[in-house]
């Protein structure tokens, strides 16, 4: 299990979309508040479909106090500003995987203070600043499950 965590998410749409994933793969997903919609939002539970209401979920009052909480050997932030490939980090179960809003990314502050443990997908096309964050936090748990066998000795 792996724990995606979103920080200030704004777009109720990718919200869904991972808490559908997150269900699917056994993750715990966190959002760290505030965020710009409503936990009943239609758009939100039209992504996640008729999934959402099992979606296990863990909610945080703000930033300071989620990264007060995780040991920062089980954090994986990421970034267009990371050095680290996604592909060339480490997963182990347990880790957080956490992202950034859709409008702005994880402060900078906490970029700087975790700069080892800041990773990033290459883009190397010049016309687009970021990719999606539904697109992005499938492509790095599916990273991580790949680098864990997929939890092969699941029951």
């Amino acid at each position: 299990m792996f724990n995606i965590v979103l920080v200030n998410p704004e777009i109720p749409q990718n919200t869904g979309n991972i808490g559908r994933s997150v269900l699917a793969e056994n993750c715990v997903l966190h959002l760290i508040k505030p965020f710009s919609f409503s936990l009943d939002d239609k758009y939100l539970k039209r992504a996640g479909l008729d999934y959402w209401k099992n979606v296990e979920l863990k909610l945080w009052e703000n930033i300071d106090d989620f990264f007060n909480s995780v040991p920062i050997e089980k954090m994986h932030l990421f970034s267009k500003r990371g050095s680290i490939r996604y592909d060339k980090a480490s997963y182990k179960k347990g880790d957080f995987l956490i992202f950034g809003r859709e409008t702005k990314g994880i402060p900078k502050e906490f970029l700087e203070k975790y700069s080892q443990r800041v990773r990033v997908l290459p883009m190397p096309g010049k016309l687009v600043r970021s990719l999606n964050l539904a697109v992005t936090a499938g492509v790095v748990l599916f990273e991580a499950l790949r680098q864990n066998d997929f939890f092969e000795n699941l029951e």
